[in-house]
């Protein structure tokens, strides 16, 4: 049975895998939550720096990547766990 979504619930989910998929394509598989804002921008998702920054909470909090501050620089690194699971997750949702 497919799960009824929201629009805003879909948007979520998207960015959220756009997120992994740019720290997949990163040589270090890690980048700032600036640089994923404007990433985020770049393919539609224009939302603040506070969405990137919870965005990256929950991701942590899945276990999919480890988040550090660096003094007010948020630099999110992706797990294992995010890299293996990225494509099921995605494709599956939430």
């Amino acid at each position: 049975m497919m799960i009824k979504r929201t629009f805003a619930q879909l948007q979520t989910e998207n960015r959220r895998c756009a997120f992994l998929r740019f720290l997949n394509e990163d040589p270090d598989y890690s980048m700032n939550t600036s640089i994923l804002q404007t990433a985020l921008a770049h393919i539609g998702h224009g939302v603040s720096r506070d969405t990137v920054n919870g965005d990256a909470a929950w991701l942590e909090e899945q276990g999919l990547v480890n988040c550090e501050d660096l003094g007010g620089i948020i630099v999110v690194k992706l797990t294992q766990r995010g890299a293996d699971q990225r494509i099921s997750f995605c494709i599956s949702g939430f």
